[in-house]
C-alpha cells in the first residue's frame, strides 16, 4: 500500500465535496533496532469471508508507521501505524487461516512477526438474507478509568451467530466470536460518558438490530486537553474574488486511528472532514471556503476537534481569529 495523500470527502449540510490533506512529520529519536513483535494478537471471523484481527501497539520503538498483517506468508492488509485492528477480507469460506502482525517504524525496518493465532471461517450460507435477532438484556459495569466490562444475551440466527460487534455511538470499535456473550472494551477516556450497543453478526454479513443502550461514565477527570488537535493553525487566501480558511494542525495521540474531524466556526458547526482512505497520523492541513462576503478585513473564529476510536469526540483546539 502506498502512503500518498487520499482525498477526503467534505460534509456540510447535504453538500458533498472533495478536497485534499497534506502532512509531513518531523524525525522522532532512533536507537537504530527494528521494532519489536506486537503482542496480544486476536484473529475472529466476522463472516465466511473475513477475519477480524487485533493486536496491542508496539511500545518499544520511538516510531511506528505501519502494521502489517500476513495470512500465512501473505501479506494480507497494512494500516497506520495508530490502528490497531483490521478487517481481512476475500477469504474462502470454511477455511483455517494463521495471522501474524509485523511492525515497521519510521526508518523503513520490519520488526519480527507476532506470534499465529488461527482462524476459521465459517461456511457461506446460499440466499440467507434473515438476520439475527438483536442481542438482550445488555449490561455493563466500569473495571477501571480506562475500561469496562460488557455482557447481554445471545442473539439467535437461523444458521449460526459469527461474531458480536461493541459500537459506542455510531462507531464499531470492538468485536469478538459469536460464542462469546460479554467483553471488556479498553482504551477508554476518563470522565467520559458512554453509550454502548452490540449488534450480531451471521456467516452472511446480515447485522441485527442494536441492542438497546448501555450508559457508563468512566471514573476520574478528562479536560479535553490530551485529546485535541495540537499545533493548531489558521489563515486565509483569497481566488477568484472568494475567500477560504486554511488550517494546520497535529492529530492528538490516541490508541487508534482518526477519520472523522469537525471544524467549527464562529461558535457554530461549519464543516466535517472524513476521510476515504487512509488518514494521516501527524500533520495535517485542509482548506475550505468560508462562505464569507466579498469585503475584506473581516475576523472569523475558528477550533476543530477529533472523533476519537472509542467513539466519543475529543477535545477542541485552541481557537483562531483569521482575517479575510
Amino acid at each position: 500500500m502506498r502512503r500518498v495523500p487520499l482525498p477526503l470527502v467534505l460534509v456540510c449540510g447535504a453538500l458533498l465535496l472533495v478536497a485534499s490533506c497534506g502532512w509531513s512529520r518531523s524525525g522522532d529519536g532512533d536507537d537504530g533496532r527494528a521494532p519489536g513483535a506486537p503482542t496480544g494478537v486476536t484473529a475472529q471471523a466476522g463472516s465466511a469471508t473475513s477475519v477480524h484481527v487485533m493486536w496491542n501497539a508496539v511500545t518499544d520503538s520511538p516510531g511506528i508507521r505501519t502494521y502489517e498483517v500476513y495470512r500465512g506468508t501473505t501479506k494480507a492488509a497494512e494500516v497506520p501505524g495508530s490502528q490497531h485492528m483490521v478487517d481481512v477480507v476475500r477469504l474462502r469460506p470454511s477455511t483455517r487461516y494463521a495471522f501474524t502482525v509485523r511492525a515497521r517504524d519510521d526508518q523503513g525496518r520490519l520488526g519480527p512477526p507476532s506470534r499465529a493465532v488461527p482462524a476459521r471461517t465459517p461456511a457461506r450460507v446460499a440466499a440467507d438474507r434473515s438476520a439475527p435477532t438483536r442481542p438482550s438484556a445488555p449490561a455493563g459495569r466500569v473495571v477501571g478509568s480506562s475500561a469496562v466490562r460488557l455482557s447481554w444475551g445471545a442473539s439467535r440466527d437461523d444458521r449460526g451467530v459469527v461474531s458480536y460487534d461493541v459500537y459506542q455511538g455510531g462507531a464499531r470499535i470492538h468485536t469478538v466470536g459469536g460464542e462469546r456473550t460479554a467483553t471488556v472494551v479498553t482504551g477508554l477516556r476518563p470522565g467520559t460518558a458512554y453509550v454502548f450497543t452490540v449488534r450480531a453478526r451471521d456467516a452472511a454479513d446480515n447485522l441485527s438490530p442494536a441492542s438497546a443502550p448501555v450508559r457508563l461514565t468512566t471514573p476520574g477527570t478528562d479536560d479535553g486537553h490530551a485529546t485535541a488537535p495540537t499545533g493548531f493553525t489558521a489563515g486565509t487566501h483569497r481566488s477568484g474574488g472568494a475567500s477560504s480558511i486554511d488550517l494546520s494542525w497535529d492529530p492528538p495521540a490516541t490508541d487508534g486511528v482518526i477519520t472523522e474531524y469537525q471544524v467549527e466556526l464562529d461558535g457554530r458547526p461549519a464543516t466535517s472532514l472524513v476521510w476515504g482512505g487512509t488518514p494521516p497520523t501527524w500533520r495535517a492541513s485542509y482548506s475550505f471556503y468560508g462562505g464569507f462576503g466579498t469585503g475584506p478585513g473581516e475576523e472569523h473564529r475558528v477550533r476543530l476537534r477529533a472523533r476519537l476510536p472509542d467513539g466519543t469526540w475529543g477535545g477542541w483546539s485552541q481557537e483562531r481569529t483569521v482575517t479575510t
